[in-house]
């Protein structure tokens, strides 16, 4: 390579920094002010370093087969933090691509004039979602990771407001345990930003939110009131009750309005897969489940499946990371073979997510079987989907219309979709998305087709169940453009 070839990639480079260094106050700003989170092909860009959103506009090639560049984008972006818009999903890299290709453009349209028309059923909106408090009942492995979630869209417009975190104890030491759990965590890193403890109210502040810490026995022994927090959405992360009678003692609370578990529900609590049944959810649900992990992960995909091909009947066997659930070395436990020792074996048990489905996509009732083997990994788990269909298709058609579905139908911020061939399991900690799609992986024979899904468990789960306490809040938030 010629010292010539070599500055002009090195200016190519310096230009792509310079333009995200000037992008990074106007992501943020428009994020803080004005509720507007701007992704790029579904990839959000809120809080990204340079290289993340770098990174991000290198992930268009993959779907259009053409580059965006950054000197492309930013003028976009320019025009639309100067927009009277709020509360929405805006895809930068959509609006860019779809402009500086043609595609989307009508004829010598301006960037304003083009914005004005994807964007205008955000623009001028009154804004009359009120603030909504919001409590971690238990502060574990999902706690901790919606405590991230929520501290990140920490700002003046933020409708959802983390006050205050409810586990047992209170012995010495235990405010600093934490902050230090919410600080530092061995598979998803540090916390972006300060934490720090005040010893003399019991809280934990984390970039500007303070988050009250309560220690009690029972869900129905709080007074929230108390610490000025009131009709709350209570997120009960413990796993201890999935009842209405469990879960409805939170109710007993002064200062609670609602509850959600992170866990399947029991009876008649409705099971919310975001993006599927998500319209089931009413203003007067007082207790609701965000079902599990792997629900989550396969009933997007499966109904996007069912929608397009129909299906018979299927298998689905979920390869899962171990969970505390499971015990280190080998010990007693009620459940079989759940006993030995998780970092150690592979071990086969049971998995009510296939049948627990059809809460959440009735049309599958009965169609289902499932198992699940849990594995010595911390974090990100792959589900393996054994479908037979109602039609035939090939790799290459199947593959085609489940790309579509990532990027623009209204399942894109539950399914992701990856054509690499190198792609293996720690890479996909921290997506954001409910199940990943491995489309190297896909396997069609005429109307039989394997799936190949994975998902992190904890943090994309936990990306779901954010998107249900939104709406549980009022607060429904459009992907742009449509």
């Amino acid at each position: 390579m010629t010292d010539v070839q070599n500055d002009r990639t090195l200016h190519s480079w310096e230009e792509r920094q310079e333009f995200a260094e000037l992008m990074q106050p106007l992501i943020g700003k428009l994020f803080r002010t004005k509720g507007v989170e701007i992704v790029v092909y579904g990839r959000s860009l809120v809080a990204g370093s340079t290289i993340d959103i770098i990174k991000a506009h290198r992930l268009v090639r993959q779907h259009e087969n053409e580059k965006l560049r950054l000197r492309e984008s930013f003028p976009m972006l320019e025009a639309i933090a100067k927009m009277n818009i709020s509360n929405a999903r805006v895809d930068l890299g959509k609006l860019a691509f779809g402009y500086v290709s043609g595609r989307s453009k009508q004829g010598d349209e301006s960037i304003e004039d083009y914005l004005g028309r994807e964007l205008a059923s955000a623009v001028g909106l009154t804004d009359e979602v009120e603030p909504r408090d919001v409590v971690l009942y238990g502060f574990g492995r999902i706690g901790r990771l919606l405590a991230r979630l929520l501290i990140e869209r920490n700002g003046r417009n933020s409708k959802l407001r983390l006050r205050a975190i409810v586990v047992r104890g209170g012995r010495d030491g235990d405010l600093e345990k934490r902050a230090s759990l919410l600080r530092r965590d061995s598979v998803h890193g540090p916390f972006n930003g300060s934490i720090t403890v005040d010893h003399e109210n019991k809280c934990i502040k984390a970039n500007g939110t303070l988050i009250q810490v309560i220690y009690s026995n029972g869900p129905d022994q709080v007074d929230y009131t108390q610490y000025g927090i009131k009709d709350a959405i209570v997120v009960d992360n413990t796993g201890i009750w999935s009842d209405e009678e469990g879960l409805g003692l939170h109710l007993k609370s002064k200062g609670t309005a609602k509850v959600l578990l992170t866990a399947p529900g029991k009876g008649n609590i409705k099971n919310i897969v975001y993006g599927v049944n998500d319209k089931d959810i009413n203003d007067d649900d007082l207790i609701l489940s965000a079902a599990s992990c792997t629900t989550n992960a396969i009933t997007p995909v499966l109904k996007a499946m069912n929608d397009r091909y129909g299906i018979r009947n299927g298998h689905v066997e979920t390869v899962h990371a171990y969970t505390n659930d499971q015990n280190l070395i080998d010990n007693y436990h009620s459940a079989p073979r759940r006993g030995r020792s998780a970092p150690l074996n592979m071990v086969l048990t049971e998995t009510g997510a296939a049948k627990a489905v059809a809460k959440a996509l009735p049309e599958l009732s009965g169609k289902l079987t499932g198992n699940a083997i849990r594995v010595p990994t911390p974090n990100v788990s792959m589900a393996i989907m054994n479908l037979n269909l109602n039609e035939a298709t090939d790799k290459v058609s199947l593959n085609n219309f489940l790309r579509e579905a990532a990027l623009f139908s209204e399942l894109q911020n539950q399914i992701d979709y990856t054509e690499s061939t190198e792609i293996v399991s720690s890479d996909l900690v921290g997506s954001r998305y409910a199940g990943i799609v491995d489309s190297q992986a896909t396997i069609v024979d005429g109307d039989r087709a394997v799936l190949y899904v994975w998902y992190d468990n904890e943090f994309g789960y936990s990306c779901q169940v954010l998107r249900v306490i939104q709406d549980m809040a009022g607060l429904n938030v459009p992907n742009l453009p449509l």
